[in-house]
């Protein structure tokens, strides 16, 4: 396990991929880990160096306890924990490879030191308005939490094209189209990952997601955003809506989106070679 010193005593995981002269962070998604790489990292291009860097809270890093209101894990909170790590590995400049909720903390990156990330690949972002939720689906957050088959039912959702259609809808155990794959193994690794979450990330995350739907989040600020953006959907994503990536898009400015079909929330799993592919076209050969 390695792991970097970031200050006050947090350390958090990371791995390296790849020796090329191009750098890339990868930073994954909520209630996840740098593992969420793995299989695309396979598929890399040569002159790209692939650095995973996990949450505090998430896979190999520390479990901070939450503060109130999970102030210590805010995205701007993470945003500075990977600036942070960037520095101690001696990265200074690099491109960003997002997922999910990452795509907010890469925004707050972006806005903490302009110029810094060339390009970013977001795959299935959260919207900079961040996304709403009610109690109901905060319960499914706790529910989750608590039962460790609630969240395997819930993670298979994220990646739908894995798994038989009748298993996701008839609430049972989600089936593998094709069991034994290295898909279906790092998907169990996964799982356990995201059960092993700390606290601040398993309430704090809807609960800084909520907070930013109702304020607006970075929405505002996107005109200020330097790094110039490809954006990933997934067309049987269940979590974000198209229309909100066509206005990130447009509110980016330097911003491309493409559409996936027969993709869900997460092509680094589901179609990792694909994923490796919008990887080394976006990076491989743009110096940083």
């Amino acid at each position: 396990m390695a792991q970097i010193d970031v200050g006050d005593g947090l350390r958090l995981g990371y791995r390296v991929w790849g020796d090329g002269p191009v750098t890339v962070a990868f930073i994954h998604g909520n209630l996840a880990s740098k593992a969420w790489f793995e299989l695309a990292a396979r598929h890399l291009p040569r002159d790209l160096r692939v650095v995973g860097l996990d949450w505090r809270g998430c896979g190999e890093s520390d479990r901070p306890e939450p503060a109130a209101d999970y102030a210590n894990y805010a995205p701007e909170v993470h945003a500075r924990d990977m600036l942070a790590a960037l520095d101690r590995l001696g990265v200074d400049r690099c491109h960003l490879a997002t997922h999910s909720t990452s795509a907010l903390i890469a925004l707050h990156m972006d806005l903490m030191a302009p110029g810094r990330f060339p390009r970013m690949l977001a795959l299935a972002p959260v919207p900079p308005g961040g996304l709403a939720f009610d109690d109901a689906a905060t319960a499914v957050f706790r529910a989750m939490r608590a039962d460790k088959e609630v969240t395997r039912r819930i993670m298979a959702k994220v990646a739908p094209s894995l798994f038989t259609e009748a298993s996701l809808t008839g609430g049972g155990a989600p089936v593998f189209v094709a069991p034994g794959s290295p898909r279906a193994a790092l998907f169990e690794r996964i799982v356990d990952d995201a059960y092993g979450a700390g606290e601040g990330v398993w309430l704090g995350t809807p609960f800084h997601l909520d907070r930013a739907a109702r304020t607006g989040g970075l929405t505002d600020r996107l005109g200020e955003i330097t790094a110039e953006h490809l954006i990933l959907h997934g067309e049987r994503d269940l979590w974000i809506r198209v229309e909100a990536l066509e206005a990130m898009a447009a509110g980016l400015g330097r911003a491309r989106l493409a559409c996936l079909s027969d993709i869900g929330h997460a092509m680094n799993l589901e179609a990792p070679a694909l994923y490796a592919g919008y990887v080394g076209g976006f990076f491989a050969g743009v110096a940083t």
